[in-house]
């Protein structure tokens, strides 16, 4: 199985490709959601990786797919411009999944 990345900025984007991970870069909220469910159905792919800014063009549909597909798993990471909302994204997902807030 494989990593995918999904970024906001190139700079992620040639990182993770020297770690030997392929991805787009992308911008307007109707190409991410295109390009996350063709991901989706890629059966070659394992881990999608999206970064935060990505995340929050399309919340509902990353926490549809996170709460109602087993695979490919979604991973939230941060660009090299800081470590955004991943502690909020988090328990946002926690209290959506099992309803409580933490």
């Amino acid at each position: 199985m494989k990593f995918y990345l999904l970024s906001d900025n190139i700079d992620t984007k040639m990182g993770m490709r020297l770690a030997g991970i392929e991805g787009v870069v992308l911008h307007e909220a109707e190409e991410v959601q295109k390009e996350l469910l063709r991901v989706m159905d890629d059966p070659e792919i394992g881990v999608v990786l999206m970064t935060n800014r990505l995340i929050n063009l399309c919340p509902e549909l990353v926490y549809d797919l996170k709460l109602n597909r087993k695979r490919p798993l979604i991973v939230e990471v941060t660009d090299r411009h800081g470590a955004g909302q991943l502690s909020d994204a988090i328990t946002r997902y926690v209290k959506e999944a099992v309803g409580i807030s933490i």
